[in-house]
């Protein structure tokens, strides 16, 4: 009998906890919100963004799924994972590849000359992605030189000067000096301004009770 009585009131105090972190979520509707919310919390969040190109998983694909202020809960036995979608966006990106020519261990000069014995060996018909390969610096090099989806101040300012020209074909190899950052790029653009859907989207998980 006691055990049945403490089992009658442990099962409302869940349900006063559950409504709680409803209503908590119902009032957090910006990146702000949900930020001051998990600094005042005890729950561990985060708040990130989800691309649509990027992100090919089974959660991103039932998040996209979501409208704005949409929450989803993903229940194990061990805890509960809520998300909640604070921002549905579409921000612009392009594609390109790229062979970066570092020139912080050596001379400007050395750089460029590096740079024009590769853009000589793609004039002779080397395909761009083996030079890459073989010959660019940084995180583009394992990919062949493809940048993955990007936008205007992903990489820098002069970068961004030179290959995100309006006037920029496609399929046209181009060079770019960073004289600031000391790299020397050879480009190719290879999509254009595409809209891609984003989602910005707020994550915490409490312990199961």
């Amino acid at each position: 009998m006691k055990r049945f009585i403490i089992v009658l009131i442990f099962i409302p105090i869940l349900s006063f906890s559950q409504n709680n972190i409803e209503r908590q979520l119902d009032s957090i509707n910006s990146s702000e919100d949900a930020l001051s919310f998990i600094k005042k919390s005890k729950y561990d969040g985060q708040v990130f963004t989800f691309n649509k190109e990027k992100h090919k998983t089974r959660l991103a694909d039932d998040l996209f799924k979501l409208s704005k202020g949409s929450k989803k809960i993903i229940r194990t036995n061990y805890n509960k994972t809520y998300y909640k979608v604070l921002d549905k966006s579409e921000i612009t990106y392009y594609r390109f590849d790229i062979i970066v020519i570092d020139a912080a261990k050596t001379s400007d000069f050395a750089a460029k000359a590096i740079r024009a014995k590769i853009l000589s060996q793609y004039n002779e018909g080397y395909r761009f992605k083996d030079l890459a390969k073989h010959h660019s610096t940084g995180p583009t090099a394992k990919m062949r030189g493809d940048t993955g989806w990007i936008k205007p101040g992903d990489i820098s300012s002069a970068f961004d000067e030179a290959a995100f020209n309006e006037n920029r074909e496609l399929n046209t190899i181009f060079s770019i000096d960073d004289i600031e950052n000391k790299k020397f790029y050879l480009a190719i653009k290879t999509k254009d301004r595409t809209p891609i859907e984003e989602i910005t989207v707020l994550k915490f998980t409490e312990e199961a009770k």
